[in-house]
């Protein structure tokens, strides 16, 4: 087993899942930061439009041979990659298990400092929900393999990126309505975006983080209609709760079941380790703000 060992300054972080939206967030935060970074994109992916200064290598996680020109050279691996979300067609739950054992089995032969990889919060609570515990799998085979890590579970995003999700939120709002996940006295996490690529990148290279799971959150959970009354508030217009199967199409079997995890209550972060390594706990006002700003519907900060 690897003795855990902080990445060397000036070490290249190879980040997998750069084109997705929470992706780019990560990817802007580390180049800020002055970090090298190379992206593995997958063949056919678009990386038109992301920053200049970083290097791209094309590959896969479900092809084992391609990680190997991935990581070589690596000191650190940030991976934000999905493919329960079906974003792309062939996507699957594939890529949340066998393709993060590909990327963790690469990462030991590579003898990677640092494997920092976004997680789920409350995963382990959760092996009725398939996405959920493919993190929790994901985490255990890497501590199996004694490949240094930091797992970072944040709650709910609440984000309105470019497309059909964003789209979907902002018709809700037309009609006076948001996708409340739980009903009066259950409780969830809400965070934004922004926030988990700060995190994440900051994770990158503080000792402190090293071995821990790190629950992401803001600074109070909410239940469904706290949570439309929030967002009423925000756009100064009362707005009431969509019916869980609202949207275009009905949930897959796997976020069905995400939802149904959601009314145990135990979707709820404890943000004391957040808080000691990565300061303040956003407030959940921001996350909400932050959304209705990309929608449009609130003017920019200034």
């Amino acid at each position: 087993m690897s003795s855990p060992r902080s990445p060397p300054e000036g070490g290249t972080v190879l980040q997998v899942g750069a084109t997705g939206h929470l992706g780019r967030l990560i990817l802007s935060e580390l180049l800020a930061r002055g970090t090298r970074v190379r992206a593995l994109i997958r063949p056919g992916s678009d990386a038109a439009g992301l920053p200049t200064g970083l290097e791209i290598v094309r590959g896969d996680l479900l092809d084992p041979d391609s990680l190997q020109k991935a990581v070589d050279g690596a000191t650190t691996i940030v991976t934000s990659a999905i493919g329960y979300s079906q974003r792309r067609d062939g996507d699957s739950l594939r890529t949340d298990r066998e393709g993060n054992r590909n990327l963790v089995d690469a990462a030991r032969r590579a003898n990677v400092s640092r494997f920092v990889l976004l997680s789920i919060l409350a995963c382990d609570q959760a092996p009725d929900v398939p996405h959920f515990w493919a993190k929790k799998e994901t985490e255990d085979y890497l501590a199996q393999l004694g490949v240094p890590f930091v797992s970072l579970r944040p709650g709910a995003f609440l984000y309105a990126p470019p497309g059909g999700y964003g789209q979907m939120i902002r018709q809700g709002l037309e009609r006076g309505q948001v996708l409340g996940m739980t009903p009066e006295g259950v409780r969830i996490t809400y965070i934004a975006p922004n926030e988990v690529a700060r995190a994440i990148a900051l994770a990158v290279d503080d000792p402190r983080a090293l071995g821990r799971k790190v629950d992401l959150g803001s600074d109070r959970p909410l239940s469904g209609p706290e949570y439309a009354s929030l967002i009423g508030q925000l756009l100064g217009r009362p707005v009431g709760l969509a019916p869980m199967s609202g949207g275009r199409s009905a949930p897959t079997d796997d976020i069905q079941a995400m939802f149904r995890f959601f009314q145990t209550g135990k979707y709820v972060a404890d943000t004391r380790q957040q808080a000691a390594l990565f300061g303040p706990v956003p407030k959940v006002e921001d996350a909400a703000r932050e959304m209705l700003r990309g929608l449009g519907l609130l003017p920019a900060a200034r």
